[in-house]
């Protein structure tokens, strides 16, 4: 089997990543609206989401903001024949702040995860660098 840029084993993982987030995201919130919620049609008006649905919620949400970017600098680079460098560098940043930005949004932790966003962010431009 071929080995695989970096930049396409992060994707796939990424994809894990993705899942996680959407697990953890309904764990929280059928843990306050109950398995009925979750099981029956979610007809109606929901009631307000509390301190740790709404933080997996938003982490979630926050995660697919940029995922669209990820997935399409990835898959660039590779169709392009620019993996490596700098872009290299760039997804592991963007994958591993990903990572450790969940549990400091699922805790509450003002400014170090602002801190960590803004290292997926530099990610992401690394990645662009090196395909444009």
């Amino acid at each position: 089997m071929t080995s695989l840029p970096l930049e396409l084993t992060l994707l796939g993982w990424s994809v894990v990543l993705l899942v996680v987030q959407i697990m953890l995201q309904g764990h929280f919130v059928t843990r306050e609206r109950g398995c009925d919620w979750n099981a029956g049609p979610r007809d109606g008006e929901a009631k307000p989401l509390g301190t740790m649905a709404g933080r997996a919620t938003r982490n979630l949400a926050n995660f697919q903001e940029t995922y669209p970017a990820f997935v399409a600098l990835a898959l660039g680079l590779a169709v392009t024949g620019r993996t490596g460098g700098i872009g290299a560098w760039g997804a592991g940043l963007w994958f591993a702040a990903r990572i450790v930005y969940v549990p400091l949004y699922l805790k509450g932790v003002p400014y170090v995860r602002s801190l960590v966003w803004a290292l997926s962010m530099l990610g992401l431009l690394l990645m662009l660098i090196r395909f444009l």
